[in-house]
């Protein structure tokens, strides 16, 4: 953004480019993180009823584990 393209966004909202980006990333990486845990608790589940093996369990959070890592190195 230029100078006077972030001078309006600033007027017009009340704060930073900046500020609004943190913002944003940190509501994307919460609900990413909401996300892991949802798929490792139903996967846990899955495994307590007999439907998934330890692998599975261990696969499946291995996943999203790595998933969010990647989502959090391009968003920093």
């Amino acid at each position: 953004m230029t100078g006077a393209q972030q001078a309006a966004f600033q007027a017009g909202s009340g704060i930073t480019p900046a500020t609004m980006l943190t913002a944003v990333a940190s509501m994307v990486l919460v609900l990413a993180f909401v996300w892991v845990i949802w798929v490792a608790i139903g996967t846990f589940r899955a495994w307590q009823e007999g439907q998934a093996t330890v692998f599975d369990l261990t696969w499946s959070t291995l996943r999203a584990s790595i998933v969010l890592m990647v989502l959090g190195f391009y968003l920093r």
